[in-house]
């Protein structure tokens, strides 16, 4: 058997860490002193996420898990936002429905407190405490949010089919005015309104924001009230198709980049705009994303979406099959172990005070979408592709 030699292409740089002693800031240890195995790993998230913020890539960034209740919004994924050319988010109905327990009363401090893990839950129970791992609230907040998110949903601007992004970005600027009455620091929803930033909710019924529209759909189906709030699931995915449209055509910088946290429903709404405008509306050239970051916790030999790398994601054509081995990194963990530090290391003091403009892709979601609907309407291959799927092919009926 021939030796290996770094000449053949089998090896890459030398492995070599710096002393952390040595490093003047975060981003040098995170550049040279994480030098194998997990560390590794996460230097490469760094380092993919280091390119999309440095190149302008608009950026997707979806994310599962009670980050509003446990206050990351404000710790990191506020800044992240603000630092790259984000396009758009994803989270869950939950995220957005817990963002709004800070402006629920006039407080001195956040109604969320520590809570110890090996808590005796009766015993919280018992005492109308709510617990979420390590954080927990008075079990009271749960109906002051409802009462609020009731009578927010009954104004006239929400009597309408919207699309899950409209609802946030409305219930954003809701959120804006009781934020800046009891001077609380603005939360996720606000800040993305002010930044005119689409939030999608791929699962808009999982979440007790949605459970309350269900009662006063159910107050309506009795008679007893009028309301006229329902999703568009249709337009929803339309919308989200007609961002990652932009971004491999009109972009400047003509390409998309994706930072998967924690998996989930999230994830997977996130990558499928590229299999419906490829596979369902048969447009030409259309591919996945060029960047693909995630950290994620399930195994991958659990056969889920949430743990899929983005490697097998080029198999469905969700990632870019020319950039996967270079511009992509799946790592297993809980990204709240990671993402402050990572996020301090890309975003330096240039970037803290002097953020880049905001993309402000809401603003323009009509005029994406009208320009989405044209390209479809006027090839005619296209349209006829799609019109040939109404009709059952004769080898597939029985």
């Amino acid at each position: 058997m021939s030796k290996c030699s770094p000449s053949d292409g089998l090896m890459g740089r030398v492995v070599t860490g710096k002393p952390v002693t040595d490093c003047h800031d975060l981003n040098e240890v995170f550049a040279q002193s994480l030098p194998a195995f997990g560390g590794a790993y996460l230097r490469r998230v760094y380092d993919v996420m280091k390119q999309v913020i440095e190149k302008r890539i608009p950026l997707v960034v979806t994310c599962a898990g009670p980050i509003t209740v446990s206050d990351q919004h404000r710790a990191w994924l506020i800044p992240l936002i603000k630092a790259a050319n984000t396009a758009y988010i994803t989270v869950t109905d939950a995220i957005c429905y817990h963002d709004g327990h800070d402006c629920l009363r006039k407080t001195a401090e956040r109604p969320i407190r520590e809570v110890a893990l090996d808590s005796d839950d009766a015993e919280l129970r018992e005492n109308g405490v709510i617990r979420v791992t390590d954080t927990g609230f008075n079990e009271q907040v749960l109906f002051d949010q409802d009462a609020v998110i009731t009578e927010i949903l009954q104004k006239p601007a929400f009597q309408k089919r919207m699309t899950t992004t409209e609802r946030n970005y409305l219930l954003g600027k809701e959120y804006a005015e009781r934020e800046r009455a009891l001077g609380i620091v603005p939360g996720l929803l606000t800040t993305c309104a002010a930044m005119e930033l689409p939030i999608f909710i791929g699962a808009p019924a999982d979440g007790s924001a949605f459970l309350n529209s269900v009662k006063l759909w159910m107050l309506a189906r009795m008679g007893k009230i009028t309301y006229g709030f329902d999703y568009d699931l249709h337009e929803d995915v339309f919308e989200s198709c007609a961002y990652h449209h932009w971004g491999l055509f009109d972009s400047e910088a003509k390409s998309f980049a994706v930072l998967v946290l924690g998996g989930g429903v999230p994830k997977n709404y996130s990558l499928q705009p590229e299999p419906t405008l490829s596979q369902i509306f048969f447009l030409e050239n259309i591919r996945g994303y060029d960047y693909d970051a995630q950290i994620v916790s399930s195994p991958v030999t659990d056969g889920s979406l949430s743990s899929c790398p983005p490697a097998e994601a080029v198999s469905w054509g969700k990632v870019n099959p020319e950039t996967y081995t270079t511009q992509t990194v799946s790592m297993q963990g809980d990204y709240s172990s990671y993402m402050p530090f990572i996020v301090r290391a890309l975003v330096g003091k240039d970037l803290l005070h002097n953020p880049p403009e905001p993309l402000r892709l809401y603003a323009r979601r009509d005029e994406l979408k009208n320009r989405l609907l044209a390209k479809i309407a006027n090839d005619e291959g296209t349209m006829e592709r799609i019109m040939e799927t109404l009709s059952l092919p004769a080898v597939l009926k029985v």
